[in-house]
């Protein structure tokens, strides 16, 4: 700044004011362009070319919208002074814009006192130049400083566009990855479907060997019994053939009849020798003969009263010994009877046992088979799951290496949430893709109705909560604490689904708050509500069962207090549970319950808890347990159903229903 100023161009001090103006004019662009009017205005305000109004006009009009415009004005509004504003104007650009000052006049700046036109006194001229040159330092040290920002800045850009490399070459690696691992997946899908194939093949085939093995094991006891009933007769021919062989022994023979008349015959020719005798003894054997006539008819009388009661004794005999023989012959087959009956209770009893080791066999493969299920459930939704989040990084990923790299390293955190709040010069983030979670199925609400008043049968539960199959003890009445995992509901809901024939219905509010938010604190409540001591598992099903009976059913409410002992019932299973006998003057029998009405289901009040158990298929233990819970008033649904009991007592009666 101590530097001469080495006129080149016109002076100044001699050009009119037309001319200074000229020369402003023809430079007018460039100084609208490169000039900011903030730091001109405070020499202009000290040489008073503008006033405080005019630097308010120039910095605050809401017309002047841009730099230029501003700048523009403040050159019409010097323009107004005359040559003072042109001067003015120069000298300032001459200190704060050296450059631009020598574009337009064409001379070199120079500080010397006599390189100004006189507007401002020396003391101020000098102050203000001293300003002038510490604002400039000032200017000079920040211009520093933002240079070392930008170099600091730039050498961060080049580190995070190496970063911004790497991940798109990390990106491609990963895509690859993606790809190779679906075609894995299609794979071993493809292969999983194959297993399923021969798994369903394999399962037809032992149905089938089940189903042949059956049929083999009830010929062969068809057989049994058949054998079981020729021995029978067998010995039963035998016993008769003894029997008559006995009798035919008994009677007498043709050899000994002969025997019997030459005894008879020498006997007489021994009775005319011994007539021949003298008159004397003639006389005296007359006299003998006629005292031995007398005696003789005496004792005639005597033997034919001895010989009727002999006679008689033997009639009796005879008949006694006929009747011990009839009542050994029946004894006999009596016996047979016996043992045939025990072997036939033995063969069906182990038949029996063969079912119940078949049935466990059963119950144990599908408890098996519906874990297996849900196993595969869960794991199929935790690969889901990994699957998902797979694909968030690798969207992640390529959305960021799309972005080609944030400003800062806290601007390099995503988040699907907050995508709105980026730069409005970046593209929008693509939208979150929503994560897989399993949804609880909510039962309708028509299906729902507590009470079926002499109408059609509809299907009406409550679809229980338990995942779990009920264990095949159930059916042995065990009575055990039944526990409800709510935890499993996420992976074995689908899947692991059982008929529902005994259901607990809750209050009204219960079910308003288990249909309208079926949420885990509900459940728990539900639960906790329920004594679980209460019911058997065989009562806790997870589906309903549609039912199959679409006759007239007709609703009986009574004081059911001690029902076992005021009705029986017999059947079970697919046959229905009937009532068999009812208790005279009983309030069943008040009501007019009869036998011969199959029991559909019963409803009760227990630890004010309403419950509904539905016996239309269950067995004859489970039927006798629920209808042993009823204590007090109580609503049974009956059919009547008269030919099926009958045809249920003629089973029972042939050995059948066995």
């Amino acid at each position: 700044m101590a530097a001469e100023c080495v006129p080149e161009g016109p002076d100044l001090k001699e050009m009119g004011d037309e001319d200074v103006w000229e020369l402003i004019n023809d430079n007018r662009h460039r100084i609208s362009l490169g000039v900011k009017p903030c730091m001109l205005i405070p020499y202009l305000r000290q040489a008073r070319v503008l006033t405080e109004m005019d630097e308010d006009e120039i910095l605050s009009s809401l017309k002047l919208t841009n730099r230029s415009m501003r700048t523009s004005h403040m050159l019409d509004l010097l323009r107004i002074q005359g040559r003072n504003g042109a001067m003015a104007l120069l000298e300032s650009l001459m200190i704060h814009y050296p450059t631009l000052y020598t574009l337009v006049t064409g001379r070199k700046p120079s500080t010397e006192p006599s390189g100004f036109s006189g507007l401002i006194k020396c003391s101020d001229l000098t102050e203000y130049l001293v300003r002038a040159v510490t604002g400039m330092q000032k200017e000079l040290q920040e211009a520093r400083q933002e240079a070392s920002r930008l170099g600091s800045r730039c050498t961060s850009l080049e580190v995070e566009l190496g970063q911004t490399l790497e991940q798109q070459e990390e990106s491609r690696r990963l895509k690859d990855d993606h790809g190779r691992m679906r075609k894995n997946l299609a794979a071993a899908h493809h292969d999983i479907l194959k297993l399923k194939d021969e798994k369903c093949d394999l399962y037809v085939r032992y149905t089938a060997a089940i189903e042949e093995r059956s049929a083999a094991n009830i010929h062969c006891s068809d057989l049994n019994l058949q054998v079981y009933q020729l021995q029978f007769e067998l010995r039963k021919a035998q016993t008769e053939t003894d029997f008559e062989r006995q009798r035919s022994f008994k009677c007498t023979t043709p050899s000994e009849k002969q025997q019997l008349r030459e005894e008879i015959s020498s006997l007489r020719r021994q009775l005319l020798v011994a007539e021949k005798f003298t008159p004397a003894r003639e006389d005296i054997l007359a006299q003998d003969l006629a005292e031995a006539r007398d005696g003789r008819m005496e004792l005639a009388e005597q033997l034919r009263c001895y010989r009727e009661e002999n006679e008689q004794l033997a009639r009796e005999r005879r008949e006694m010994v006929e009747h011990k023989e009839c009542l050994a012959l029946q004894v006999q087959k009596l016996s047979l009877d016996c043992e045939m009956y025990q072997q036939k209770s033995t063969v069906i009893q182990s038949q029996l046992r063969e079912l119940q080791a078949e049935r466990d066999h059963a119950y144990q493969s599908r408890d098996e088979a519906q874990a297996q299920i849900a196993r595969s459930l869960a794991e199929k939704d935790t690969l889901r799951s990994q699957l998902v989040e797979f694909q968030e990084v690798f969207t992640l990923k390529a959305w960021g290496a799309y972005r080609g790299g944030p400003d800062t390293p806290g601007e390099r955190t995503f988040s699907w949430e907050s995508h709105g709040s980026s730069s409005d010069s970046l593209p929008s983030s693509p939208p979150p893709r929503p994560r897989l979670r399993r949804m609880h199925a909510i039962y309708p609400d028509s299906l729902r109705g507590c009470s079926i008043k002499s109408g059609d049968i509809t299907p009406s539960s409550v679809r229980s909560q338990n995942v779990e199959p009920p264990c095949p003890e159930s059916l042995r009445r065990r009575e055990e604490t039944l526990w409800y995992n709510q935890d499993s509901s996420e992976t074995a809901e689908c899947d692991v689904v059982l008929d529902n024939d005994f259901v607990f219905i809750p209050s009204g509010n219960e079910v308003e708050q288990s249909v309208m938010s079926p949420t885990p604190s509900s459940k728990s409540n539900n639960s906790d509500g329920i004594p679980r001591a209460s019911a058997p598992p065989f009562l806790l099903r997870s589906r309903p069962r549609a039912m199959r009976i679409t006759g007239r059913v007709l609703t009986i409410s009574f004081q059911g207090e001690a029902l076992l002992s005021q009705l029986q019932v017999v059947g079970g299973n697919k046959t229905g549970v009937f009532v068999h006998q009812v208790t005279e003057g009983s309030a069943a029998n008040t009501v007019g319950i009869s036998s011969g009405a199959q029991i559909l289901e019963v409803k009760y009040e227990q630890a004010q808890q309403a419950l509904r158990m539905v016996l239309e298929d269950s067995t004859l233990e489970e039927a006798m347990w629920a209808l042993g819970q009823v204590r007090g008033f109580c609503h049974l649904s009956l059919r009547p159903n008269q030919d099926a009991y009958e045809k249920l007592l003629l089973q029972l009666q042939s050995g059948e229903a066995l």
